[in-house]
C-alpha cells in the first residue's frame, strides 16, 4: 500500500485555515441497539462492528491508522480538489472512492464549497472532510436513539452513505429555500409599489452574495448528483431495495434542486441587470441635471459676455436703466429654458 502524500494537510493546517478546530477520528457501530461514537486516540484499535469512520481534519498518524485497519489508500487534499471526473469517482482494490462538494460555512460570511470524500469498503464508510458542514452534525444527532430502538441507517455502511446524503440534499434544499426568499424580497424592492431601498450599492453587494451562494449550491448538487449516479450504477445490484429506492429518490431530488437552482440563477441575473440599469438612470438624471443647467446659462452668459466688453461706443452703458435691463434679461433668459425644458418633459 501506498504511503500518503501529507505535506498538502500540514500546509493547510500552517496556513491557520483550521485553527481552533481541533482533529478527530471518530468511529460510529451500533451496539445493543444504541449508536455509539468512540474517539479514537493514536494506536487504539478501530472497534469490532464499525460502520463509519470520520476522518476530521486528521493527523498523519490517524491517516495511517485507517488505511492499515481497512487496507485503503486515503486520499490526499491536493487529490480531493482534482475536477475530474474519473479522480473524483473511482473504485481502487473493491473500494468506492467518491468526492463531493459540500456547502459549509454557510451561516459565515464567506461560504465555501468543500471537498469530502466518502469511501465504501467492505460494507465500512469512511469520510475524509476539512470542514464541519451541519448536515454531519444533523445527522448523527438524528441518530442517537435511546436504547431499545433500532437505529435508522446505520446498519451498514452504505445505509450510512445514504442517510448522509439525505441530510446534506435536505439541507441543501433549506439554503435555497433561504436564497428564494431573499431573491424575493430583492425583487420587491426594486419592482413593488412600496418603499424602495435607494442605496444601489448595498442592492448590487446583496445580489452578488445570493448568486455566487446560488452558484456555490449548484456545484454542490452537481457533485452529489454525479455521486449517486456513479452508486446506483456501480453498486445497483449489490443494494438492497430500500437502498436502491433511496437512491432514486435523492438523485430525482438533487436534480429537481439543481434545476430550482437554475432558475434562481436567472432570476438573481435578470435582478443584477436591472440594478444596474437603476445605476445608469440615476447616472443619467445627474448628467441631466448638469446639461439642463449648462444650457439654461448659456443665454444669461451670453448676455454677460456682451455687456462685459470694453468697447468705447456702447449705448446701453451710459443709460441709467442699462444694468436693470442686463440683469432682467439674464433671468428671463434662464427661465424660459426651464420651462421649455419642463413642457417637454426633459426633467
Amino acid at each position: 500500500m501506498r504511503t500518503p502524500h501529507l505535506a498538502g494537510i500540514g500546509a493547510l493546517r500552517e496556513s491557520g485555515a483550521f485553527r481552533g478546530h481541533p482533529t478527530m477520528l471518530s468511529a460510529y457501530r451500533v451496539e445493543n441497539h444504541r449508536v455509539t461514537r468512540t474517539e479514537l486516540e493514536p494506536g487504539m484499535p478501530v472497534p469490532d462492528g464499525t460502520v463509519w469512520l470520520d476522518l476530521f481534519m486528521p493527523t498523519a498518524e490517524e491517516v495511517h491508522a485507517v488505511e492499515n485497519a481497512l487496507d485503503i489508500d486515503v486520499p490526499t487534499p491536493d487529490e480531493m480538489k482534482e475536477i475530474e471526473a474519473s479522480s473524483r469517482l473511482r473504485i481502487e482494490d473493491g473500494t468506492m472512492v467518491m468526492t463531493a462538494l459540500v456547502l459549509a460555512q454557510v451561516e459565515m460570511e464567506r461560504p465555501m464549497c468543500s471537498a469530502i470524500t466518502f469511501m465504501l469498503s467492505h460494507g465500512k464508510l469512511v469520510t475524509l472532510r476539512y470542514s464541519d458542514p451541519l448536515p454531519f452534525r444533523a445527522f448523527t444527532a438524528r441518530t442517537a436513539h435511546k436504547p431499545g430502538h433500532k437505529p435508522d441507517g446505520f446498519v451498514q455502511g452504505e445505509a450510512v452513505l445514504m442517510g448522509l446524503m439525505d441530510a446534506i440534499i435536505d439541507r441543501g434544499a433549506d439554503i435555497l429555500e433561504r436564497i428564494g426568499d431573499e431573491v424575493n424580497n430583492l425583487s420587491f424592492q426594486v419592482f413593488g409599489e412600496g418603499p424602495r431601498n435607494r442605496d444601489l450599492k448595498e442592492q448590487l453587494r446583496r445580489v452578488g452574495y445570493q448568486g455566487d451562494m446560488i452558484s456555490k449550491a449548484r456545484e454542490s448538487l452537481v457533485s452529489l448528483g454525479r455521486m449517486l449516479s456513479f452508486i446506483a450504477q456501480r453498486m445497483g445490484a449489490g443494494l438492497s431495495t430500500e437502498l436502491r429506492g433511496h437512491v432514486d429518490t435523492l438523485t430525482h431530488d438533487a436534480a429537481s434542486l439543481s434545476d430550482h437552482a437554475t432558475f434562481l440563477s436567472s432570476k438573481v441575473n435578470f435582478l443584477l441587470e436591472t440594478t444596474l440599469g437603476l445605476i445608469n438612470i440615476e447616472q443619467n438624471n445627474i448628467i441631466k441635471i448638469f446639461s439642463v443647467a449648462g444650457v439654461a446659462l448659456m443665454p444669461p452668459t451670453l448676455i454677460a459676455s456682451v455687456y462685459g466688453m470694453n468697447f468705447r461706443d456702447m449705448p446701453e452703458l451710459g443709460w441709467p436703466f442699462g444694468y436693470p435691463l442686463a440683469v432682467i434679461l439674464m433671468i428671463v433668459s434662464a427661465i424660459l429654458p426651464y420651462i421649455y425644458f419642463k413642457r417637454k418633459g426633459w426633467l
